[in-house]
């Protein structure tokens, strides 16, 4: 893992070493922890006030080589004149006859690109650590410092925030460039990182504010998209794609709020005068705050996952319609019971999603297996359907309590509109798993009611009164069936279909958006007959029913959802 100065990543700090060396007769070096600009990081003790620091040491061997840049100097300086919660702070700098020696704060977590490769940065925690960097590079621009290097490997998110303005720490100013001071290096010379790099800064002009922005952009780009659009497979292929217009944003998250889009877009225009200001950024990216995902998210003092109200609030009314309406279907000993069952997993789930979850399901079993009438096989039915949901989707606690719906569509003849409901996941992997989740429960509770809701239960498949006592026999008689026979396949159809819908609802005017809503339809439905049709004769049963209504609900949901996000646009705009 990249670990920049004043960073350690989680866990680090451990035992001491026996004798550790001690520089400017203060420090003493424990342990390396990385590298940067320059130098080695090391974890350090200040001996004076019983601390841990951050010592980046840089050998005057290596010094040599910069020595007419200064670089060590130049990064103190820099430093020295900030003071900003957004910005890892300097507490000393010196020098002995073997190295330069940069004594920081030390800052406990990971770099964003770390985060982002981890898959533990939300859309709203890219936007509350853009918020930070803003500001953070607002007060270095204001004390005439500008940055130069901004990049992910340079952003610090630490595990414990202070507060909103600390949610990330901005580091590594060794080619920092200072008002009032001789440039750093000559007109002609490049410094910085070539992918985050402005067109003008890699020309070899003189960075200014307008290049911080450029990169910060960038950054934020990456952040919500997955990839840096400036980013080629070699250097000297992305120095070549330097200086052209960058794709827009909304290409790859046509999800995300116009504004916000046309903002990024705005900032990496590539000439430095069209870019607007930091403080244009930071507005799109406030007013965008309110709307972003949650999930999963990381910024809050703890490694615990926050989930928006709304989030909350939707995730334990879901929950609570289908654990009453599951009670009811199978049979609780009185409406009352199915009643409490529900408020109690609605609070479980608005409290803690998870927790709600694992609960919720030991719940059922636990009253299916000790009940007066024990259901040793439908426990382990429920017990397969429910662990495959944190399996194939660990971080999306309430797409959890989506799958469920499935099967409660087929019972009304409306399974085919489930993969619109699974298409509006964030991720092209989330909407695959919620996706081919849904045909799992749906074809378990095709087993479980002994009848098709969809296609028929899977050749060889017994009857519920046969196994549900038993948890070998349910074994037997509904999961093995079930994955040996083939039934499976529509679990992909499903899985597909999620994910190519936010392709077919890109629109921003009603008659695409309808186009695409109808077109997306008629290929799940087209697709999935004919592949039942191809399939009957090894899958008996298989041809699905209740499709092309199933279907045509299924854009209504996806045209309906599509309007919810453009309202939000709009008034966002407003």
């Amino acid at each position: 893992m990249p670990v920049v100065p004043g960073c350690a990543p989680e866990g680090e700090i451990t035992a001491r070493a026996l004798s550790p060396k001690l520089v400017l007769d203060r420090y003493s070096l424990i342990r390396r922890i990385g590298s940067g600009g320059f130098g080695a990081v090391w974890l350090a003790r200040d001996e004076t006030l019983r601390r841990e620091v951050a010592v980046k040491v840089v050998p005057h061997q290596h010094d040599q080589e910069d020595s007419a840049d200064g670089r060590p100097d130049r990064e103190a300086l820099a430093a020295a004149r900030l003071n900003h919660p957004g910005i890892v702070a300097l507490y000393e700098a010196g020098q002995d006859g073997e190295a330069h020696y940069l004594v920081s704060e030390l800052v406990i977590g990971k770099t964003i690109d770390v985060l982002a490769e981890e898959g533990l940065l939300s859309d709203h925690d890219v936007a509350q650590i853009g918020i930070a960097l803003c500001d953070a590079l607002k007060h270095a621009h204001a004390q005439g410092v500008i940055h130069r290097d901004v990049k992910p490997q340079n952003v610090i998110v630490p595990e414990a925030p202070q507060s909103a303005a600390g949610v990330a720490k901005l580091t590594d100013f060794g080619i920092a460039s200072l008002a009032g001071d001789d440039p750093l290096t000559r007109t002609g010379d490049i410094v910085g990182t070539l992918a985050y790099m402005a067109p003008e800064q890699a020309e070899g002009q003189r960075a200014t504010a307008q290049s911080d922005l450029y990169a910060l952009a960038l950054v934020i780009y990456e952040a919500l998209a997955g990839n840096n659009p400036a980013r080629r497979a070699t250097p000297a292929a992305t120095a070549k794609r330097i200086g052209r217009p960058l794709p827009t944003l909304g290409r790859a998250r046509g999800d995300l709020p116009s504004a916000l889009i046309a903002a990024i877009d705005q900032s990496l225009n590539v000439e430095p005068k069209a870019r607007g200001k930091l403080a244009d950024l930071r507005s799109a990216l406030a007013a965008a705050a309110g709307q972003l995902s949650d999930e999963p998210g990381i910024i809050g003092g703890s490694r615990l996952r926050r989930v928006a109200l709304p989030t909350r609030v939707s995730s334990a009314l879901l929950a609570a319609g289908i654990v009453g309406a599951s009670a009811v279907a199978v049979g609780p000993p009185s409406p009352l019971v199915a009643l409490i069952a529900a408020l109690v997993t609605a609070a479980l789930v608005a409290l803690v999603p998870t927790i709600g979850w694992a609960l919720a399901a030991l719940a059922t079993i636990g009253w299916l297996a000790l009940g007066s009438d024990p259901r040793g096989g439908l426990c382990v039915v429920v017990l397969v359907a429910t662990v495959a949901c944190p399996l194939l989707a660990p971080r999306s606690p309430r797409a959890w309590w989506i799958a469920p719906l499935a099967p409660l569509l087929g019972l009304i003849g409306l399974a085919g509109a489930y993969p619109a409901l699974a298409g509006q996941e964030r991720t092209v992997w989330s909407r695959a798993a919620l996706g081919a989740l849904g045909f799992w429960w749906l074809a378990l509770a095709q087993a479980v009611f002994g009848r098709g809701l969809y296609t028929l239960p899977a050749p060889g498949t017994l009857a519920p009164q046969r196994w549900d006592g038993s948890a070998t026999g349910a074994i037997t008689g509904a999961i093995t069936p079930l994955i040996t026979s083939g039934a499976l396949i529509f679990s992909l159809v499903w899985a597909l279909a999620a994910v190519v819908l936010p392709f077919f609802m890109r629109g921003r005017s009603w008659l695409p958006a309808v186009a695409g809503a109808l077109a997306w339809a008629a290929c799940l439905g087209v697709g999935t007959q004919l592949l039942g049709r191809a399939v009957e004769g090894v899958i008996p049963g298989s041809e699905p029913r209740g499709l092309i209504v199933g279907s045509g609900v299924g854009a209504v949901v996806a045209l309906a959802a599509w309007a919810m996000r453009r309202g939000a646009d709009c008034e966002e705009v407003a």
